[in-house]
């Protein structure tokens, strides 16, 4: 038995980016809240750069509680589909030159959200990770974490319960 020989790591890349940035540019909340997402293999951190209109509270000054949910959300949604998105892209079955938010699955539905703030988001940048703990046919549970300067110091975290695209 022959085996291929394995694809050029920047081929992998530029795969992996292409769907990434596809998965981040068909959410217009996205770029309006100014989140990035930092790609290590198939680890995705989050980031939510310090912005003015994040503060809720200026005599704190503190992160709007809205902004860090929805910050917590999207890196929940978007880990979720990009383990979806996992297997067909490292099998090559997705093409980078063809991705679109269109060509894609579509995203999960929130089913629940719940937050937990364990302390005053700081004006400064924020980063967060999430976990997916539970894919089946249906629905998804995922647990994420958000910390500032100290990933041991979170200041919120969120379960989320999600429905998967196949089903509705």
């Amino acid at each position: 038995m022959i085996r291929p020989p394995p694809e050029p790591v920047q081929v992998v890349k530029e795969r992996r980016d292409a769907a990434l940035g596809a998965l981040v540019h068909g959410v217009p909340y996205i770029q309006f809240l100014g989140i990035r997402f930092d790609r290590r293999g198939d680890e995705l951190t989050a980031i939510l750069p310090f912005d003015e209109k994040l503060i809720g509270n200026p005599m704190l000054p503190a992160l709007h509680g809205g902004a860090t949910a929805a910050f917590l959300e999207v890196a929940a949604i978007i880990e979720l589909s990009w383990s979806l998105l996992w297997e067909d892209m490292e099998a090559g079955r997705l093409d980078p030159r063809a991705l679109s938010p269109e060509s894609l699955p579509r995203m999960p539905k929130t089913i629940d959200f719940t937050v937990d703030y364990l302390r005053s988001g700081l004006p400064r940048d924020a980063y967060a990770r999430a976990s997916v703990n539970r894919s089946g046919r249906r629905y998804a549970s995922v647990r994420v974490e958000a910390w500032q300067d100290n990933r041991a110091r979170p200041i919120a975290q969120a379960t989320g319960h999600f429905l998967m695209p196949e089903t509705e």
